[in-house]
């Protein structure tokens, strides 16, 4: 098996090393030749390596059908690569894109190519620049005979997914691939920001020391339902100094959270396809919040706290309700989550299956988590049964009383002043849809007061309008 590979930052160097170690001859190239160069020197005794130092050579290194592999800048640093490449490539060859574009780029990118008699496949790739070299969770879409002709390559690169299999499925057609990796990106965001929000309540209203968080990370990520990749490293990320200062190396890190767009555009598509993803919505504008220059730049002391005079519980009640919130919250994150590739599976006609995206995120990507399992059955088509025993499991994990921890939890913290944005939007997502009844009946009520938009009774078809002047 032969690949290219354009793009040797951390992450295509590391594809293409793990490609190597699985027994492809890899081609490689930089848009800078010095890289190229250092990157043969550090890594040629890995595997076989062709270090190229022009697309023209590139190409005449692999045999046809040529796969090449682009891990480069999303967006139009992908299409002038793709344009620059299209004169040395021939009908029946392949480009693979395994960076975070946007599904409607892929889309468009895989039409143009057909077109040219060139395949495209938009991969999600997910793991880091570690998953990459050893692993990575791989989320291919678009021209799905081109996918199985690279499936042994890919599938001996990727993860194991717990059971027997490896961490890819073929997701779709079109810009299916890159979709579902973009929620999976969602879904970090939210999950990230829960776990943030349960810092900052655990530090600031339970008292608990960095060492003490360590430990609390620590044991949860050997407990059911919060045992995530997510959880082990914030444990380990209690535990660094600063080799600077000797001080915790968290407490010297400012609290401005940045981002690269995939979370805005999960809420974007989620706004767009009408379904609801409030955790991660209140991830992505709590992570604007804390760069706004105007947060910054204020002097936030102006504005009083006026808080709730309460005793407040003992640290190992707090630590308690703590935990029920963040699993029922995960959960909720996570059904949103689902619920939107399921939409957009729909809506686009990709027939994605929910139970393969489960299965691939149990290994190797930022998100794996012991609850993946659980939803991997629930979403399975062929076992309908054992499905809706999974979602009474999953439903079960809402009582017991998590679900009173949780509304204390969220209580607590409001009434310390404490800012829990994810936690506070997912509990009212849970609410809503739990609820018989709710209140937009009003809303309806007013759009046809002043702008005749009509209504739909509650004891009768059709639509109405009322006389309300």
């Amino acid at each position: 098996m032969h690949l290219g590979i354009v793009g040797l930052g951390t992450m295509g160097a590391n594809l293409a090393r793990n490609a190597a170690r699985n027994g492809a001859t890899v081609a490689v190239y930089n848009r800078t030749p010095q890289k190229t160069d250092a990157f043969a020197a550090e890594y040629g005794k890995e595997g076989t390596f062709i270090p190229c130092k022009t697309y023209a050579e590139l190409a005449r290194a692999l045999p046809s059908p040529r796969s090449i592999l682009l891990m480069v800048k999303a967006g139009p640093d992908t299409d002038a690569v793709i344009e620059d490449l299209l004169p040395h490539l021939e009908n029946g060859d392949c480009i693979i894109d395994a960076g975070n574009s946007h599904y409607r780029d892929t889309e468009r990118r895989e039409k143009f190519l057909r077109e040219q008699g060139i395949a495209f496949i938009g991969m999600g790739v997910s793991g880091g620049e570690e998953g990459a070299l050893k692993g990575p969770s791989m989320m291919p879409g678009g021209d799905r005979a081109a996918v199985e002709r690279l499936m042994s390559l890919f599938s001996a690169m990727a993860a194991e997914d717990g059971d027997g299999g490896t961490c890819i499925a073929y997701m779709g057609s079109g810009g299916a691939g890159h979709f579902v990796k973009m929620v999976h990106n969602g879904i970090e965001y939210g999950i990230m920001q829960l776990i943030a929000e349960t810092y900052d309540v655990l530090k600031h209203v339970g008292g608990f020391s960095n060492e003490q968080l360590a430990e609390t990370f620590a044991a949860w990520d050997k407990q059911p339902g919060l045992s995530s990749f997510l959880i082990e490293i914030t444990a380990d990320i209690f535990t660094k100094k600063d080799t600077e200062t000797g001080a915790d190396l968290i407490d010297m890190i400012k609290d401005g959270a940045g981002q690269k767009g995939t979370g805005k555009w999960t809420t974007e598509a989620a706004m767009t396809l009408g379904e609801a993803t409030p955790t991660i919505d209140a991830a992505v504008t709590a992570r604007i919040l804390s760069s706004s220059p105007r947060r910054i730049a204020r002097n936030r002391s102006k504005f009083p706290a006026e808080l709730v005079q309460q005793d407040i519980p003992a640290s190992a009640t707090v630590q308690e309700w703590m935990a029920a919130a963040l699993e029922c919250s995960f959960i909720c994150t996570y059904n949103q989550g689902f619920h939107l590739i399921e939409r957009a599976s729909e809506t686009l006609g990709w027939n994605v299956s929910l139970a393969e995206v489960a299965r691939i995120w149990r290994g190797g990507c930022i998100i794996r988590s012991s609850l993946l399992p659980t939803y991997q059955r629930a979403c399975n088509p062929n076992e309908t049964e054992a499905a809706l025993v999974v979602e009474q499991e999953i439903i079960g994990r809402f009582a017991d009383g998590r679900q009173e921890q949780w509304r204390s939890l969220v209580c607590l913290a409001q009434s310390q002043g404490i800012p829990i944005p994810a936690l506070a939007a997912t509990l009212s997502y849970y609410d809503t849809i739990r609820s018989d009844h709710l209140p937009q009946n009003l809303i309806q009520a007013q759009r046809d007061y002043f702008g005749a938009h009509g209504f739909e009774r509650m004891d009768r078809e059709g639509v109405f309008h009322g006389a309300w002047k």
